[in-house]
């Protein structure tokens, strides 16, 4: 008997599928990163998280096009697998196991691994990253030992359908109105510290927020909300007095979309990932951001 994968509620992966992924992931990331090889990012990434590794790569090798053989290499120990049961495409799971990177206090980190593919015949690449505080991520719902599913519309019992966060948040750091974001450091703490960086002496710089093109990934947590995965991109001016000149910070060299030239005008691109709570509906909550991280993948001379 053939079972459909696009008909019929399966789980997304095994776990000895899970762990050859997480393995693929980390051998490749390494790769990567000892060669400076911004052509390698693909093989095992996708979607927002390959926008942004690929871009650091891409800059990095302009400044070591040697590569850096004493990369110290990822390695991940003690492996959680969350599975959802799906029916068509994508699938998508999430990886967490403690890595040998260590936080500001000393400890290690957790990192948390969104995998996807958009066919069976696909291999699995990792598409979000996030780490949570205290290497906890919100308490995901589960029967029979699989994660559930959230729609990405209208049906996700959600204060915003997932599939709508990207533009909702992208509203509110440009505009700052409506009451669907909690307070924080990546809302209107994030729009504050815009402010004050947007006008100094000398110096202008405007933002601009849009929606991404890059699907959401979103699970069920066991209070009726979700944890959501998605991304944005926003655009930064910066203008100078005039006659001044604007330079390129060597980190960021490589990544000069045409020549360089001088100029009081430089505008940069930047993808931004963020890992949010999402209230059901009718519970008087806010979305709150638990994590984002963020990697500028263009810089334009004007």
């Amino acid at each position: 008997m053939t079972v459909h994968g696009e008909r019929e509620m399966l789980p997304a992966v095994s776990k000895a599928e899970g762990t050859k992924a997480l393995t693929r992931f980390t051998d490749g990331f390494n790769q990567a990163y000892r060669q400076l090889d911004p052509k390698l990012n693909p093989s095992f990434e996708a979607g927002a998280l390959l926008a942004i590794d690929q871009a650091g790569i891409k800059a990095a090798h302009a400044l070591r096009p040697q590569g850096n053989p004493g990369f110290r290499a990822l390695a991940f120990q003690d492996p959680h697998f969350t599975v959802p049961k799906q029916a068509g495409w994508p699938k998508y799971f999430i990886a967490d196991a403690v890595s040998n990177r260590k936080d500001a206090s000393g400890r290690n980190t957790r990192w948390f691994l969104v995998f996807s593919r958009d066919d069976i015949a696909e291999k699995w690449r990792a598409v979000y990253f996030a780490q949570f505080p205290g290497n906890k991520a919100p308490e995901l719902r589960t029967k029979d030992g699989y994660a559930e599913a959230v729609p990405l519309g209208s049906g996700s019992g959600l204060t915003v359908a997932p599939g709508k966060l990207s533009r909702a948040y992208a509203d509110y750091l440009n505009t700052g109105k409506g009451s669907v974001f909690a307070p924080g450091p990546q809302t209107d703490g994030w729009r504050d510290r815009r402010a004050k960086d947007a006008r100094k002496v000398g110096s202008r710089i405007q933002w601009k927020d849009t929606a991404s093109d890059h699907e959401p990934v979103a699970l069920r947590t066991t209070d009726g909300g979700a944890l959501v995965f998605f991304s944005t991109v926003y655009h930064q001016q910066q203008t100078m007095f005039a006659g001044a000149t604007i330079s390129v910070p060597p980190a960021l060299r490589g990544l000069v979309v045409g020549p360089e030239k001088k100029t009081n005008r430089m505008a940069f691109t930047t993808v931004s990932s963020q890992a949010v709570t999402v209230p059901a509906k009718g519970s008087g909550d806010k979305v709150t951001v638990l994590n984002r991280r963020e990697g500028k993948t263009s810089v334009e001379p004007l």
